[in-house]
């Protein structure tokens, strides 16, 4: 890549009209949000179009990073050359200044290069190389993340933070009514009942499918127990199989497979208290509204395609053979044969319970909720030193009831942990996330939750301002979470935690669970950092902070404190 034309790119103002090639699946499309977003904070002065086809189109209506979309219609007037060549002329008219491709296909590259785009940005894959102005390579450690960081790994070469943050969707109050007045419409009309979500096809093929008698039998038992209706969701092509499937229950049920829009789609599972699926579409969907979700995954891999953030569990029967990514499953499908009813259930009944924790102490824009600074190691988990598999991890005894009272008492829950191993390359972001998907499966069995995990991936020496004990981390909690600057606490196991809480104002408890108590009060003592508590473990600070908060009226009791 030629530096000074990437120069040239990059300068502010330089670019007014940036056209995204979005991905052709839903799921995809899902998780290029994150980097779409990511676009428009490092453009902002930019006008962003997005070609897509239909139903992406109708996915992303809305989307705050997307200002216009430009519909690829294929099958359609695009199809064949012909038709690429009248998608090249409207694109021409657009005078765009970047393409920037999701889509990894050569035809994306040669209809903006068709187009005249002076600037045309992508990974350098199928091909076409020579189409790109300017090309990413496609690394093997890239093509093992999850597709998240896939899509944002991408951008870093445009100079754009490549943070990773959950997928985003919208919908619309009007679409929402709509939505509402359809379930009337359809007896569904008792605002009470729980609805639980069900998406039990896959139209990539039927290896990624569980067995359709255990959905059934699965949503039988949650709807009963939780008084609900169950949505049977599915594509075109897929009514047979939702009918049968409720042809094989007792509870409340409405199938609504090959029935709704994308948009409409959108809607109704945002209403779903609990949505169980296959590894597709809609469950990106549902992760993207916060829905809990369980997610059941056989041939394909949820190291690259689960779902992102939280609010949802995996459910799997590990074989030797998967992920095998296939279609069809050529043996005896044992990846899904290997799921039964009774583990999908209890991960069902942990996602239910943990919802309903969290419903009170949600962040919702102005909640302003006090909230609870967690260090990781020594303070949640057994501290084996670097922690690089997630097998590794293992909760101290109490963390995950301790953390669950914080939540019923209001609290937010937040970890923030200095990861100098990410810089020193003893472990990878994918090896972190898979061991915080793992801290979070640990707390959900006793039906408590975090509300955000930030991490500093610096090396101590790169002087930083997000390692503790400098505020970086609370900083960005403060601005993601929509977190109150006052009344905070922080729990923790070393001297730098304290100095945090010193350095941000918040009230500072030292727990003794970590290796090296002795060390860390001595270093206490040396910086003149004195914590407002000393407990044995986070059982005994959590005992604490509901007597000082006195659990009602918390922030009259924080506020001013010191």
């Amino acid at each position: 890549m030629d530096a000074n034309r990437y120069k040239r790119l990059t300068r502010p103002g330089a670019l007014k009209r940036i056209l995204v090639r979005g991905t052709n699946w839903i799921g995809d499309a899902v998780l290029t949000t994150p980097a779409l977003m990511a676009i428009r904070k490092g453009f902002p002065g930019a006008k962003i179009a997005l070609l897509a086809k239909p139903a992406i189109a109708e996915l992303l209506h809305h989307h705050p990073a997307v200002d216009e979309i430009v519909l690829y219609r294929d099958p359609g007037p695009h199809a064949g050359l012909g038709g690429k060549l009248t998608l090249a002329r409207l694109l021409r008219r657009g005078r765009y200044d970047l393409a920037i491709l999701f889509q990894n296909a050569f035809e994306a590259a040669a209809i903006t290069a068709l187009a005249g785009i002076p600037n045309r940005y992508g990974y350098a894959t199928d091909g076409r190389w020579f189409l790109l102005t300017h090309r990413v390579p496609l690394t093997p450690r890239i093509r093992r993340r999850h597709q998240v960081h896939y899509y944002l790994e991408l951008l870093r070469p445009l100079g754009i933070p490549v943070e990773p943050e959950p997928p985003m969707l919208r919908t619309t109050p009007g679409e929402e009514a709509e939505a509402i007045e359809h379930l009337r419409a359809c007896g569904v009309d008792d605002p009470k009942k729980a609805l639980i979500g069900l998406n039990p096809g896959s139209i990539y093929g039927t290896a990624k499918r569980w067995l359709p008698e255990r959905f059934a039998e699965v949503a039988d038992r949650v709807a009963t127990e939780q008084g609900g209706v169950v949505l049977i969701f599915g594509a075109r092509g897929e009514e047979e199989l939702g009918a049968a499937i409720a042809g094989k229950m007792t509870a409340p049920t409405l199938v609504l497979s090959g029935r709704t829009t994308v948009r409409r789609l959108m809607a109704l599972i945002k209403q779903c208290r609990l949505f169980i699926t296959n590894d597709t579409g809609p469950m990106h969907i549902a992760t993207a509204f916060g829905v809990p979700t369980v997610a059941i995954f056989g041939p394909t891999d949820p190291a690259t395609t689960s779902p992102f953030g939280s609010h949802h569990e995996l459910v799997r029967h590990p074989v030797d053979c998967s992920p095998c990514l296939l279609r069809e499953c050529p043996i005896d499908h044992r990846c899904m044969q290997g799921i039964d009813v009774g583990m999908v259930h209890t991960a069902a009944m942990r996602q239910l319970q943990m919802k309903s924790f969290t419903a009170p102490s949600t962040a919702s824009s102005g909640s302003k909720a006090p909230v609870i600074y967690l260090d990781r190691d020594g303070t949640l988990n057994f501290d084996p030193g670097y922690l690089n598999q997630p097998e590794q991890l293992r909760l101290l005894p109490g963390v995950g009831q301790a953390v669950a009272r914080l939540i019923r008492a209001g609290f937010m829950t937040v970890v923030l942990s200095n990861q100098s191993g990410l810089a020193r390359g003893l472990i990878t972001q994918d090896q972190l996330e898979a061991i915080h998907q793992r801290l979070r499966e640990l707390l959900a069995e006793d039906g408590a939750w975090l509300d955000g995990i930030f991490v500093c991936p610096h090396h101590p020496d790169d002087g930083c301002t997000c390692r503790k004990p400098a505020p970086g981390l609370v900083h960005r909690a403060q601005r993601k979470l929509d977190v109150s600057p006052d009344h905070a606490i922080v729990i923790g196991d070393k001297a730098t935690d304290m100095e945090l809480a010193r350095n941000v104002g918040a009230l500072a408890v030292f727990v003794r669970s970590g290796n090296s108590y002795e060390e860390e009060q001595a270093r206490m003592a040396e910086r003149g950092v004195a914590p407002d508590y000393v407990a044995r473990d986070l059982t005994e600070a959590v005992e604490w902070v509901l007597k000082t908060s006195g659990v009602v009226g918390v922030v009259a009791s924080f506020g001013g404190s010191k």
